[in-house]
């Protein structure tokens, strides 16, 4: 599909003009919120869905306990975007949404979304000694069936500013619990989890930083991407473009139709202007580069479940999984203990200092413009 000379010029000015207020990936991020929320209908007092999450921050780490739960649907869809600073969509492949509840008080503290892994990450690769065969069948199917990753991993506010809720969080993702959920669930055997850092290199550390054994840093991504569009956009630019084309770009069943049928609308402005007009196809180019640059490295971190050759058998040198000495500490018991010293040190401390957070933080209509993106 080439547009017309006018038409190809119209939707670069269209996409330039949309992204030119990003200047930073937490731009970004905020825009994509704001649109969210402003579609979200406004609860009766004190019938919001917020009643759900963990709200008494006078309990000490130490007389908590905590479960997963599976949870699925719009409850869990609307928390998590009332919650989360991102809005991502849901991914293509695996999708697993879990809730870590606190026992006691039975609320919620926090969202987990497990999905397929990336299909090349350098830091994975180097870890592995070369990169995954892409091309070869059976590797691939061997190492998604062992794979999962962390795509949300997000505390509830305050509790994750008062007691280091993201590192609970990402702990659970690594225990016992959770790999025998994904076992039950996709056939398994599981012995990879793998995530990245939300902010990348904007932000100076990460909440999964200081996670050992459970956690390790293993490196940055090297990847640059082009941000997607938010859904008013999105829907109006394919709206355009199937008008044009007199059918859908991307059939209805593709996986990752959304992403898909976006970069397809890139590519059809590119060629076009490219065909028409070759200063204003390099100027494009320019501003594809430029965009693509506000996307940052991201911190990739990994975790074994506790085996001593998962790299063995990610690579298929060996059908079996060997425990390593350090296999119990993934239990979810002693996750939750391993947890409690670092918690509790935190809580006594921001609490002898005055610094404690008592007033539960939910992205709302009426209160988008006072929560800091990044916290």
């Amino acid at each position: 599909m080439i547009l017309s000379e006018k038409d190809a010029y119209w939707a670069a000015d269209k996409l330039v003009n949309y992204f030119s207020d990003f200047k930073r990936i937490d731009d970004y991020f905020r825009s994509r919120k704001i649109d969210r929320i402003k579609e979200m209908p406004m609860p009766l007092f004190g019938l919001g869905p917020e009643d759900d999450l963990f709200q008494n921050f006078d309990v000490h780490p130490q007389d908590m306990d905590f479960e997963v739960v599976k949870r699925t649907g719009e409850t869990f869809d609307n928390l998590l975007e009332m919650t989360a600073s991102f809005s991502p969509d849901d991914p293509p492949g695996k999708n697993s949404k879990l809730c870590v509840q606190e026992k006691n008080s039975g609320k919620i503290v926090g969202f987990i979304k497990l999905a397929s892994p990336l299909i090349n990450a350098k830091p994975r690769n180097e870890w592995l000694g070369r990169p995954l065969q892409t091309e070869n069948k059976e590797e691939m199917q061997h190492f998604n069936r062992g794979t999962i990753m962390g795509f949300v991993i997000v505390p509830a506010q305050p509790f994750g500013f008062n007691y280091l809720g993201g590192k609970l969080m990402a702990a659970i993702c690594c225990s016992h619990d959770v790999r025998r959920f994904l076992n039950d669930k996709y056939g398994g055997p599981f012995c990879m989890f793998e995530t990245t850092s939300l902010y990348g290199n904007i932000k100076g550390g990460s909440m999964y930083d200081g996670m050992r054994p459970f956690l390790r840093y293993k490196g940055d991504t090297e990847s640059k991407f082009f941000l997607t569009f938010a859904d008013d956009m999105y829907h109006e630019m394919r709206k355009w473009f199937e008008e044009k084309n007199d059918g859908v770009l991307v059939h209805k069943g593709a996986s990752s139709r959304k992403l898909k049928t976006q970069t397809k609308m890139i590519q059809i402005i590119s060629n076009s202007l490219k065909q028409h007009n070759a200063a204003a196809h390099e100027k494009f180019v320019q501003f594809r580069k430029d965009t693509e640059n506000v996307t940052t490295q991201k911190r990739f971190y990994m975790s074994t479940y506790g085996y001593a050759n998962s790299r063995e058998y990610t690579l298929r040198e060996t059908d079996k999984l060997v425990k390593s000495d350090q296999w119990d500490k993934y239990e979810l018991s002693n996750i939750v203990n391993w947890w409690k010293k670092k918690a509790s040190k935190r809580y006594e401390n921001i609490k002898s200092e005055g610094r404690l957070r008592t007033e539960l933080e939910v992205w709302r209509k009426d209160n988008i413009d006072s929560i800091d993106i990044i916290r």
